[in-house]
């Protein structure tokens, strides 16, 4: 007789855990779903603010970049002034000083907006930003070495606009 009772509280405490065993499985079922929920939430919130990043890369890239076409196409008036005032010489008087004044103006108004000459006589010929029209014999320059520019290159915030277009000392 005194088996039974301690039976019948065995079975008790069996049929509790049972009970229970559901809803521990429920409860960590719950948990795991709430913390795949917080990771999702949290790589979501990282690619959102990737993608702002690289929004604002691109928008600051594009406003860097944005006259780079209105500096193209001066490009051949700085030529023309330039070829002007190699022409007029010395005793040209006004019309020297006013072609100059213009050139001046214009080439701070390029500055101004990122672009920068390239002037590579007596330099290492580049590729990158040079293009070798010629080559010649030079005594004075190092074999490879720019002794020539026809046409100057231009650069719009260190990017390459125009290669330069120089004449290259031959190797021996």
């Amino acid at each position: 007789m005194t088996t039974e009772p301690m039976q019948q509280a065995a079975d008790a405490a069996v049929d509790a855990g049972a009970a229970a065993n559901p809803l521990n499985a429920e409860l960590e079922a719950a948990r795991a779903e709430v913390a795949q929920l917080r990771e999702d939430s949290l790589r979501e919130r990282a690619e959102l603010d990737n993608q702002r990043k690289r929004l604002a890369r691109d928008v600051e890239m594009a406003r860097k970049f944005a006259n780079e076409r209105l500096l193209g196409d001066l490009l051949p008036v700085i030529d023309s002034l330039e070829a002007g005032l190699g022409l007029a010489g010395n005793d040209a008087g006004a019309v020297r000083d006013g072609m100059e004044l213009t050139l001046r103006q214009l080439l701070k108004v390029a500055a101004d907006h990122g672009l920068t000459p390239i002037q590579p006589v007596g330099e290492a010929f580049n590729p990158e930003q040079h293009q070798a029209m010629s080559m010649v014999d030079s005594a004075e320059h190092a074999p490879g070495h720019v002794v020539q520019v026809y046409q100057k290159g231009w650069l719009l915030n260190d990017r390459l606009l125009r290669p330069a277009l120089v004449v290259v000392a031959r190797h021996d």
